[in-house]
């Protein structure tokens, strides 16, 4: 079990690198986003069911609940975006510009 957990936990710091370095449009900070979540999620579902602890095991569900939640919130920014600025490149989205 201990291998799966090393592989999710790799796959973790690769969208966290991806996220760290690929800042060039909001739709990879999202992909990079929901790619750590997804693994957050797995890593916390196969540890509870590796050591049978039935106290959390609502907690994957809430986390998957949370993850569509952002996930929403991201592509309604997206299109939100999209339409009043044309593109959705993040040099271009300046908050401090009104």
């Amino acid at each position: 079990m201990s291998m799966i957990l090393f592989l999710l936990s790799i796959s973790f710091l690769l969208g966290l690198l991806g996220l760290a370095l690929h800042r060039t449009h909001l739709l990879s900070i999202l992909i990079c986003m929901e790619s750590m979540m997804l693994s957050l999620y797995l890593m916390m579902a196969s540890f509870i069911s590796s050591y049978n602890i039935l106290t959390s095991t609502l907690l994957p569900i809430f986390l998957l609940a949370l993850s569509a939640c952002e996930a929403s919130a991201g592509l309604a920014l997206l299109v939100a975006t999209s339409r009043t600025h044309g593109n959705d490149h993040m040099k271009n989205l300046n908050l401090l510009k009104c």
